[in-house]
């Protein structure tokens, strides 16, 4: 796991403040490649072998520059495919191969986390590459000189024209969405590669020659095996154990992570797992550490070194500022510094690789928007988009330059048709939520949190194969026909095997009661109201009438601390 980042000129300087400001995605060393055209830089977090094996920028067999950032979780399986006997452990000198090899075809064949860039040095072209869901961050914009890439947004802003201007078409889709899943960024000029998307530039003509993308599409063919269902999940658990670190286990109390934590332990027999514990408690509808308990009682069940970590008002006091500093891309979300504290105590015990059950509701059905669909399902391709776009209530309202039916044109652009099945569409919507909501709101805020303590974080759910293995399944064998019969094939497959509180709990979120602790803690509101009553770009936007609600209390809190930290413009 790693940093990395570019730039099409030789510009040493330039590259080696990018590498300094994100200095924690790479504490075991970085270094600096460059020539007439481009400069390279890499921040190296070494996880499957020394840090001297895995020292990048990588110079491939045909003299072309690789800098990689991520995991090739079916790294032997390839090996064998391609016949190649490598001289190192680290996965990089396999990719440098296959793209010598194949081209940037050969990202087809790869089940991994990936996001990097392949200088070919013949012809003058850079490959930029995002695994299949995105679980690895690359963000690029075009300038004068060509273009500028990197992991993270923070070190190219001040490179980029008008980078700190919110861009519109962003804003429009958080206001429609809850989420951005455009290909633009907040920041205007700055755009992301798409999950599955790689992209060849021509440094000659300065533009992009070249796009593809990687799916996994909903076949909808297969039924429910729960044998077959088993030996999957424990496949891709494997698989995602490559490395030398140490692991923890994100143990949030719900279906996918005891599934994970389950499997983990048969595999590598000592397995620490974290979970938040709120403190004050709030029980209003519902038990804010109902999960937590579940986690403890299942860990203490199966033998894992369980930590509990308790988050109070404090925490979000504490938090809230440097939790916001990191979240480059804000999200409605009010738990954001619950998860930065959660991952800076993994680290503090010595944790480099995190593992999550994330993806598993949204490739088995496991929320309640999925039953809902399956009552009023969508009838094309067009209506399907439509309906994810307005799948929430509006929070909060950013910009009202750009209508609905625009974004929905911007959506359609950016996920494929092909994600679209008239016989399943449960199973599409599913699949849409895979390569949007999942990468935009989870997978970017571990990656972000994640890295900032210097850790890897692994979906082993979120795998190519088990991916594929699920959306082979009808949606009918996912969902059933009341409310609670959702994620059928986990509950089906492991009845006998994870215990009944467990398997019959109703699924809550993962989420911090930030809103009743408001009313008894009130330098909670003094912080919020130091952002609210500022002066940053959004305080005409994002009101005093948006904190008032209770709804947006959280999200307009949130709003106004990213504008003014990253001093943005309207």
């Amino acid at each position: 796991m790693c940093g990395i980042y570019g730039i099409t000129k030789k510009d040493y300087q330039l590259i080696q403040g990018y590498i300094d400001v994100c200095a924690y995605r790479g504490p075991d060393g970085s270094d600096i490649w460059q020539d007439d055209h481009v400069t390279f830089g890499h921040n190296l977090l070494a996880i499957t072998s020394q840090p001297s094996e895995g020292k990048q920028p990588w110079i491939t067999e045909k003299g072309n520059v690789l800098i990689y950032n991520g995991e090739i979780f079916n790294y032997q399986e390839l090996l064998t495919t391609f016949n190649f006997t490598p001289k190192t452990t680290c996965d990089t000198e396999l990719l440098a191969h296959l793209l010598d090899t194949k081209g940037h075809d050969c990202v087809e064949h790869l089940d991994s986390m990936h996001g990097f860039a392949y200088y070919d040095r013949q012809n003058k072209t850079i490959t930029l590459s995002r695994d299949h869901v995105g679980i690895k961050p690359l963000f690029y914009a075009e300038i004068s000189d060509g273009i500028i890439f990197g992991s993270e947004i923070k070190g190219m802003i001040d490179h980029v024209p008008n980078a700190r201007c919110i861009d519109e078409f962003a804003a429009a889709a958080m206001s429609y969405s809850g989420i951005n899943a455009t290909k633009h960024t907040m920041f205007t000029n700055i755009k992301k590669v798409l999950p599955g998307e790689t992209l060849v530039y021509s440094i000659e003509h300065k533009k992009f020659v070249q796009s593809q993308r990687t799916f996994i599409t909903p076949n909808s063919n297969g039924a429910l095996d729960n044998e077959q269902f088993r030996h999957e999940a424990h496949a891709t658990v494997k698989m995602s154990t490559l490395g030398i670190r140490k692991f923890g286990m994100f143990l949030s109390g719900g279906l996918d992570s005891t599934l994970v934590a389950h499997e983990l332990k048969n595999i590598l027999g000592e397995v620490d797992s974290f979970t938040n514990e709120m403190n004050p408690n709030v029980i209003i509808g519902e038990d804010f550490n109902s999960d937590a308990n579940c986690a403890k009682q299942f860990a203490d069940d199966i033998g894992l070194n369980h930590h509990r970590i308790e988050t109070t008002p404090n925490t979000v006091e504490t938090y809230w500022t440097p939790a916001m500093q990191h979240m480059e891309q804000p999200v409605y979300n009010m738990s954001m510094p619950m998860y930065y504290y959660t991952n800076k105590c993994l680290s503090e015990k010595g944790v480099v690789v995190t593992m999550a059950g994330d993806m598993g509701d949204e490739l088995l059905g496991g929320y309640q928007k999925y039953w809902k669909c399956k009552q009023d399902p969508p009838t094309s391709f067009d209506d399907m988009i439509w309906k994810w776009m307005h799948r929430i209530k509006r929070p909060v309202v950013l910009t009202t330059k750009i209508d609905a039916h625009d974004i929905k044109k911007e959506l359609m652009r950016t996920i494929p048709e092909q994600l679209w099945n008239d016989k399943d569409p449960v199973n599409s919507y599913m699949a849409v939520d895979c390569i949007t909501q999942v990468p935009e709101e989870f997978f970017s805020r571990n990656d972000q949190y994640g890295m900032r303590f210097s850790m890897e974080g692994r979906f082993p759910l979120a795998t190519k194969r088990f991916m594929k293995y699920c959306m082979n399944i009808h949606s009918k064998y996912k969902i059933g026909i009341n409310k609670s019969d959702t994620k059928l094939p986990t509950k089906l497959a492991y009845k006998n095997i994870l215990p009944g509180y467990i398997i019959d709990k109703m699924k809550t979120g993962w989420t911090v009661p930030l809103i009743y602790w408001f009313h008894n803690h009130p330098h909670l509101e003094k912080l919020a109201m130091q952002y609210m009553n500022g002066d940053d770009c959004l305080k005409n936007v994002v009101s005093m009438d948006n904190w008032k609600q209770k709804k947006t209390k959280v999200v307009s809190w949130m709003m106004r601390s990213w504008a003014h930290y990253y001093r943005m413009q309207l």
